[in-house]
């Protein structure tokens, strides 16, 4: 059979237990089975030569593990007596009995096996007489590695997860990288790489902080060391395997196919379980290459404090540059990623990462996105941004981006950005799966991977320099104008504003407080009084309006406080652009803050430049606000950094001509008349 056979086989047997489990709880049975089944073909070769060797030394030899493992041929083992055959042969004890084959398990497989949560559901299948009719169905499909390879046997855990995720309609942070996508991401992850990883000795880690099923690790590994299908870079490099996974199932199933993978185990135990984000389980340590395919959208309420504790650690954490909002944690990955990089001293790293648009442009300047960006623009390590098609993804359609990050970018490259529009590199599914319907072959992924090492613009491709994404954001002031006015319409509008409400407030009770409030209403009451003496004239001078209040108040024998008279004024005045311009008091002309505007330099143009073109032939009254500074480098204005990449390669579009239009609509009014009149005839 074939992949999609055996996934069809493996899904199948859904069937029989759809009535006892709820949808959302069929992975729950199929999963772990499936690891058992391959695990079962994995040792039935080596299984009586363990039991042998386990049985002469038992009570013999303190730990028998390595005999073991030497005699299984991997670093894992079963010492049970069951298979999946001879369970069935004891039909009336096979919940016993598969419990026994579990436990016969090496304790690090183990482990693995516990992430499944398997036990409660043996005992919900036999208590619904389902478990033999399910082991029978699982006996019945062959997963030897001689039958099902292991990059075989990865895709067809993926697309088990792929359906089951696809059946309970999960968002669209929560999904499976297509096998397409992943070859890609490694492809430039390692473009230009070929000569350090060629040679004798060559030794190289890659590292994936949200690994799923492991599929990018193990593509990475296939790429370096050659598959039939792909020549080999070097294949006898030493490469290390090292991941993190916070689902415990995806996390077994990862682990539990890497131990299959090999014979000392080393990958499957440089897997860790846990949130990577608050609990970095590989800390201290830096790799080669790293690859990741975040979720997107998801928020890390989880994470927050944690994430937030080592965020105020500055650069002795890793999410020192600043946090997105609490919606979106993906470039939070990103981050983790570089912290992990080697230096360049010890040979630096590379990293692709694919994430949604939202990292490019979300957050202004200032904001944990913008300083992130910055960060990373800074220190110059962003080699190359790729946009590639929609609907590549089984779960969401939405356009995604490759980002390539380096801290060793080659000479040409420095303090560049390569954007490469690959929206347009696909080809059709056959048949889609989910929202995917296109692909991108391998003829797709070679005209890509030209467009990079090419390194020149052209139609699909850009090049920048790095501070072309940077902006310095300044905040332009006007003055403030007003005009006052003592009309009844404007004396009554006083009864709106919060200190002057507050007068006939109190928080004493009783006698007291109702004392309290009958003078704030006289108060009150003499206020509007007082307003009500005030000349009906139009100021247009604020000085000159504050000294007719101020005489009018002394009339009334009243002393306004600091509050009361700046709830008079506002509800005494309305902007006047014929007005004086109101002062402080030094003199300076006071800013409006309803014609508050803001303004993006670019870094490289001078800010007096870009004020004196932009907005002074506009606004001759304007000034720039000086108070407001970046906290980096203490200029004027905020920096931030921002990647619109549709803009780049926006082109100019003409309508059709009027008369095209106009003759289209003649026609489909045509074609609506003569349909009518056929309907009209038929009714008749």
């Amino acid at each position: 059979m074939n992949h999609s056979e055996i996934v069809s086989f493996i899904w199948g047997i859904a069937n029989l237990i759809r009535d006892t489990f709820k949808r959302s709880k069929h992975q729950d049975v199929i999963l772990p089975l499936t690891v058992l089944r391959r695990l079962d073909c994995v040792l039935a070769p080596t299984k009586k030569k363990v039991l042998s060797t386990n049985a002469k030394f038992k009570g013999k030899l303190e730990n028998l593990d390595p005999q073991l493992r030497k005699a299984s041929g991997f670093a894992f083992y079963n010492t049970s007596r069951y298979d999946f055959q001879s369970l069935l042969a004891d039909a009336p004890n096979v919940a016993s009995n598969l419990r026994n084959y579990i436990n016969g398990f090496s304790p690090n497989m183990r482990e693995v096996l516990e992430k499944f949560d398997f036990d409660n559901t043996i005992s919900k299948l036999d208590e619904a007489r389902l478990l033999f009719k399910v082991l029978e169905r699982f006996k019945n499909v062959d997963l030897h590695p001689d039958r099902v390879s292991n990059p075989l046997m990865g895709t067809i855990f993926e697309e088990l997860i792929r359906k089951f995720n696809e059946a309970l309609n999960e968002n669209p942070g929560e999904h499976f990288t297509p096998r397409d996508v992943v070859h890609l991401m490694v492809d430039l992850l390692l473009a230009g790489d070929e000569k350090r990883i060629q040679g004798e000795g060559v030794v190289r880690t890659v590292c994936d902080p949200c690994c799923g099923s492991g599929g990018m690790l193990t593509i990475t590994k296939d790429h370096i060391l050659g598959t039939n299908e792909r020549p080999a870079i070097n294949p006898e490099a030493d490469i290390h395997l090292f991941g993190q996974e916070v689902n415990p199932e995806t996390f077994a199933v990862c682990k539990s196919d890497l131990f299959m993978k090999s014979a000392d185990g080393r990958d499957a135990e440089n897997i860790q379980f846990g949130s990577t984000l608050s609990n970095d389980r590989h800390g201290g340590r830096h790799f080669d290459y790293l690859i990741a395919n975040p979720p997107y959208g998801k928020d890390w309420k989880r994470d927050e404090e944690e994430v937030k504790a080592e965020h105020e650690r500055g650069s002795a954490g890793r999410f020192g540059p600043g946090l997105p909002r609490i919606s979106d944690g993906q470039i939070l990955f990103l981050l983790h990623m570089l912290s992990h990089m080697k230096p360049p001293e010890e040979g630096g790293s590379r990293v692709a990462i694919i994430m949604n648009g939202s990292p490019l442009f979300t957050g202004d300047a200032g904001s944990g996105e913008s300083e992130i960006r910055r960060w990373i623009f800074e220190n110059n390590w962003l080699e190359a941004l790729i946009a590639l098609p929609e609907q590549l993804f089984y779960n969401t359609g939405i356009a995604t981006y490759v980002w390539v990050l380096s801290n060793r970018k080659a000479r040409k490259r420095k303090d560049k950005v390569q954007l490469i529009d690959a929206s347009s590199f696909w080809a059709p599914m056959r048949k889609s799966l989910g929202d995917k319907r296109r692909k991108i072959p391998f003829e797709k992924t070679k005209e890509i991977l030209k467009i990079l090492s090419g390194f020149q613009e052209g139609e699909h491709c850009r090049i920048y320099p790095n501070t072309y994404f940077g902006f310095r954001k300044i905040t332009v002031e006007r003055p403030l104008k007003l005009n006052f006015q003592a009309t009844p319409a404007r004396i009554t509008r006083l009864d709106e504003e919060r200190a002057f409400q507050n007068l006939a407030k109190s928080k004493k009770k009783g006698k007291a407080g109702e004392k309290e409030q009958a003078e704030g209403r006289a108060r009150q009451e003499a206020i509007r009084e007082m307003l009500r003496a005030l000349p009906n004239k139009l100021f247009k001078d604020r000085e000159s309006f504050l000294k007719a209040l101020k005489t009018a108040a002394r009339g009334a024998n009243l002393k306004l406080s600091a509050s009361e008279q700046k709830a008079v004024l506002s509800v005494l005045s309305e902007r006047d652009e014929t007005a004086e311009v109101c002062r402080d008091k030094d003199g300076h002309p006071e800013p409006d803050p309803e014609l508050r505007d803001t303004e993006s330099v670019p870094l490289s143009e001078s800010i007096e430049d870009f004020f004196e073109r932009e907005v002074k032939p506009h606004v001759p009254d304007a000034w720039i606000n000086t108070a407001i500074r970046d906290h980096k480098d203490g200029k004027i204005g905020k920096v931030g950094y921002e990647v619109n990449f549709n803009r780049y390669f926006y082109k100019y579009t003409p309508p059709r001509p009027l008369e095209e239009i106009e003759g289209g609509i003649r026609k489909i009014e045509k074609e609506i008349l003569e349909m009518l009149t056929i309907i009209a005839s038929k009714n008749e």
